[in-house]
């Protein structure tokens, strides 16, 4: 799969994303709604609000322009919030090209309509133009050029495979797959049990208590998304237990950090966005209708909605009745 690339979003995801296409030998053009950040990135190769002093590879182009962004792009990645893809596919569906397909790289879940990233991009181009994209990946790290491994999928695993040749350079690698439920919920569930790990880590209540979580909060992560659609062995590879030993170990990661600043009590009013705050909500729900034991996401959501403290969720989850492992 040839032809242009197109990245809409130009945060510090969006900008790594179209600095792995270029090494990777790609047309690309990245759009940004922001112009003082197109004007850096292409007059200095920096995007220094989200990135840093990172430089950034020549080869592609910023632009304001949607339109311009759009114009012949083959591929289009969505690299959005989860909370504004909706608008932002209703935006490009003016003036994309009908051939055109869009990977969601998103890692959430609609909180107001339960819908997964490709969800909405189907219901507006069809899901045979939706895919997406995901994986162990810190933003920083992709725009650096280190090496980085994340799973594409698509619909049809023969599309799924021409994305990733298309994507893949020498800096990050990806692999293909038709689970597009698995790869999804994997991105999404494991934001919120990074929250959890954050709050075991800010309330310094060990490397014992952080391993278990994550162990456990695997567990939960696998039985919710094989309940709503995903398969077992996706969830044990780059999308589900790869994300999760990443971001359940590094305040690099939004989600860990934000745990990690409510475990300390500390402030959180100007910590970036993380989409797991937004998640853990229809995560707990999704896993209730679907009739599956989740009390690790229960917890967060019960946490982040102010309904019951820290300390006081810790202690029910070590109470609750002990059971076989497996």
């Amino acid at each position: 799969m040839s032809g242009r690339i197109a990245v809409i979003g130009a945060g510090a995801w969006g900008t790594a994303l179209a600095a792995a296409a270029t090494r990777g030998g790609g047309d690309c053009v990245l759009w940004g709604r922001d112009a003082e950040t197109v004007a850096e990135i292409n007059e200095t190769r920096r995007n220094s609000r989200y990135l840093g002093n990172i430089a950034l590879p020549d080869g592609f182009s910023a632009t304001a322009d949607l339109g311009e962004a759009l114009d012949g792009a083959v591929i289009v990645l969505l690299a959005v919030p989860a909370q504004t893809l909706a608008t932002v596919v209703a935006d490009c569906a003016e003036t994309a090209a009908r051939a055109s397909l869009f990977m969601s790289c998103a890692k959430g879940i609609d909180r107001e309509t339960g819908q997964s990233m490709t969800a909405i991009i189907a219901d507006t181009f069809g899901r045979d133009r939706a895919a997406v994209l995901s994986g162990p990946s810190f933003a920083a790290d992709v725009a650096a050029g280190l090496p980085t491994a994340v799973t594409v999928a698509a619909g049809q695993l023969e599309t799924a495979h021409a994305l990733a040749a298309a994507l893949s350079g020498p800096t990050l690698r990806c692999y293909a797959s038709d689970d597009v439920a698995g790869v999804e919920l994997g991105g999404a569930l494991k934001n919120v049990l990074a929250i959890a790990a954050g709050i075991v880590h800010g309330r310094a209540l060990g490397a014992s208590a952080l391993a278990a979580m994550t162990t456990r909060g695997f567990a939960e992560l696998r039985r919710v998304a094989a309940a709503l659609g995903g398969q077992p062995e996706t969830l044990s590879g780059l999308s589900g237990l790869g994300d999760l030993i990443l971001t359940c170990g590094s305040e690099k990661s939004r989600n860990f950090a934000y745990g990690a600043a409510l475990g300390r009590g500390n402030s959180l009013k100007d910590l970036p966005l993380a989409e797991g705050v937004h998640t853990a909500s229809m995560a707990a729900r999704l896993a209730h209708e679907a009739g599956v034991e989740a009390p690790i996401i229960e917890a967060v959501d019960a946490i982040l909605a102010g309904r019951t403290g820290i300390d006081e969720t810790i202690g029910g989850l070590m109470a609750r009745p002990l059971k076989a492992e497996t």
